[in-house]
């Protein structure tokens, strides 16, 4: 399978090809479509910035659907795909651990907790409606994420955590680090939360269960630089 340096140096190949994709017949764009690669670090092409990533996962974790919750200063882009009251589809927090969006996470977590060998955990982020709700009041997010699945994999001292998204777009300088950065934290918390349900009528003379997590595995349909950060194509 492919890792983000592969991914790297497709994107390389392409800019040095001049295979350009054009959004909306002007954005120009290097484009690798159906992309499915392991994420052995956090980035394709730049490093993340760790503090804002906090941020937005704090925020996530509010499951507000409003920018204005977002701590501290707002990013432009937030500001530029919420409708006019400020509001978004995006909020990932809510997709998974509302019950509105039907306890993604907590149904995830039973599923792997009463067979650990499911393929039913599942968390769905998106819904079929999101056609007409990304545009709802001049609103411009088409949420990006579809679902995540997860799988338990019995290793040595327990289990080992695989955890595989599935995409709609990815921007591979800012979406991709803030995405990867998210998706980790809820593998984190989910190998957490198993490992303590797995333990929890053990007896003190039983081994520890551990749940480790595997890399993330990204499937996206288009992963994509614009001509903004082509700098980082250049050798």
């Amino acid at each position: 399978m492919d890792n983000t340096n592969d991914i790297l140096n497709q994107f390389k190949e392409k800019y040095k090809n001049g295979e350009f994709r054009y959004i909306n017949g002007t954005t120009k764009t290097v484009e690798i479509q159906n992309a499915h690669f392991v994420c052995d670090k956090d980035y394709i092409l730049r490093e993340p910035n760790y503090e804002y990533a906090r941020r937005e996962i704090a925020w996530y974790d509010t499951m507000s659907l409003y920018v204005k919750d977002i701590p501290d200063k707002i990013p432009v882009i937030w500001q530029n795909v919420s409708d006019i009251n400020g509001k978004i589809n995006s909020n990932y927090g809510w997709c998974i651990y509302s019950e509105e969006n039907g306890s993604q996470y907590k149904n995830c977590l039973y599923n792997l907790i009463h067979d650990t060998c499911s393929r039913q955990a599942v968390m769905i982020y998106t819904r079929p409606s999101m056609h007409n709700d990304a545009n709802k009041n001049h609103m411009h997010d088409f949420m990006c994420t579809f679902a995540t699945q997860c799988f338990l994999n019995k290793v040595e001292d327990g289990y080992s955590l695989k955890y595989i998204v599935y995409q709609r777009s990815s921007d591979a300088v800012f979406g991709f680090n803030n995405d990867h950065l998210w998706h980790k934290e809820v593998q984190k918390r989910l190998a957490d939360d198993l490992e303590k349900e797995f333990n929890k009528t053990k007896n003190e003379s039983d081994e520890h269960i551990h749940v480790h997590c595997e890399p993330i595995e990204f499937n996206c349909g288009s992963i994509h630089v614009y001509e903004r950060h082509f700098q980082y194509l250049k050798d």
